[in-house]
């Protein structure tokens, strides 16, 4: 028996999945059987299909004047101009494919429904897409402008995810699993650097205290980021700050180990100061805001390729990641905008909050009491 052709198979890219193809198959064939039905449907475009064929056919559908029942129960003619208007946009479209349609649709009544499963499984893949651009645009050095144009689409990303909060209201539902986070990679330049930057927040202490937009997290290094915090605790409590007090506390919080030998943790960090501190701390922040561009993307597309996450649990796992992420943003918008001029300080009476002063007494005399007759 000859296979019905499928026009589809003439689309760029790999064929959809199974599930997506009998939906939007079911939904064309209702609509084609019964055309009054299309004006039921709010929300859905032609973009929200996955073949080329099935959007040129879904907009001849919406264009064309929806025929009389009676009529289009007779004859074939308003099927025939749907498959000619489409036939103008896209190949391999036949009387065949049509009909082969009308009979995978069980319920005709049902194509609300079907086109809430095509808009469900599109905002998947628009989500996608906009995670792969963050995780591609992360990656390429060749950027002049690798952070400004990083954050501009985290913002696209962000803007796709409340779109689709937008459309899809909140359920009741389980959570979706929060995918594994991969091991950050120290490569001999990175560790280099923040070592440098150990050294000379140590020599220079009073850095320390102006660089809170940099966090332990921000370390590759275990180490390292073991040390930042060792310095960070001690400038707040206003602990002298030397390479021996620096090593006594590494050695209160557990860091010296047998492969951490004090001799080599002394070592780096009594070399000469390698430049301004703030310097290689903000370095070291932009490596740790493409890094963590570069896992909210990985994290949200490996979610959409999961079939039984739902439309909503990918907003909850979507706004999850990129919250790690704003995060970042926010403390590298704090190291990388100019400190405003400084305001003269208040003095101790300024500071203090107003003492109340006790007003005058009450000039309205009470009401005189009358005197009955």
């Amino acid at each position: 028996m000859p296979r019905t052709p499928d026009p589809v198979e003439d689309d760029l890219g790999s064929l959809p999945p199974p599930p997506v193809l009998h939906v939007e198959q079911a939904l064309l064939g209702a609509l084609l059987l019964e055309p009054h039905r299309a004006a039921n449907l709010t929300g859905i475009t032609a973009e929200a299909f996955s073949t080329a064929g099935h959007a040129a056919l879904f907009t001849a559908i919406r264009t064309l004047p929806v025929p009389e029942p009676a009529q289009h129960a007779r004859n074939t003619k308003w099927l025939n101009q749907v498959l000619t208007a489409a036939g103008e946009q896209t190949r391999g479209l036949t009387t065949a494919y049509l009909h082969h349609m009308i009979q995978l649709c069980p319920q005709p009544h049902h194509a609300p429904a079907y086109a809430r499963i095509i808009e469900a499984e599109h905002a998947r893949r628009l989500l996608r897409a906009a995670a792969q651009r963050l995780v591609h645009t992360a990656l390429d050095t060749s950027l002049p402008h690798r952070v400004a144009t990083t954050l501009a689409e985290a913002g696209t990303l962000t803007t796709v995810v409340d779109a689709i909060a937008n459309r899809f209201p909140p359920h009741p539902g389980s959570l979706p699993r929060t995918p594994a986070t991969p091991d950050l990679v120290h490569d001999q330049e990175t560790v280099e650097e923040e070592q440098v930057l150990l050294a000379s927040a140590t020599a220079r202490p009073a850095s320390v205290e102006r660089m809170r937009w940099l966090t332990p997290g921000d370390f590759t290094h275990p180490l390292h980021a073991g040390l930042w915090q060792c310095l960070t605790s001690m400038a707040r409590r206003g602990t002298p700050i030397d390479p021996v007090t620096v090593r006594w506390e590494a050695q209160q919080h557990g860091l010296l180990t047998n492969e951490v030998q004090p001799d080599g943790l002394l070592g780096f960090l009594g070399e000469p100061a390698g430049g301004d501190p703030e310097y290689w701390g903000e370095r070291i922040l932009q490596r740790s805001l493409l890094t963590t561009a570069h896992h909210t993307g990985r994290s949200i597309e490996t979610l959409t390729h999961d079939p039984a996450v739902t439309t909503y649990q990918l907003v909850v796992g979507a706004r999850r990641a990129l919250a790690g992420l704003n995060a970042v943003r926010t403390r590298w918008h704090h190291a990388t905008t100019p400190a405003p001029a400084n305001r003269p300080a208040r003095t101790r009476a300024e500071r203090a909050p107003a003492v109340p002063r006790a007003g005058p007494p009450p000039t309205t005399a009470p009401p005189a009491v009358r005197n009955p007759r």
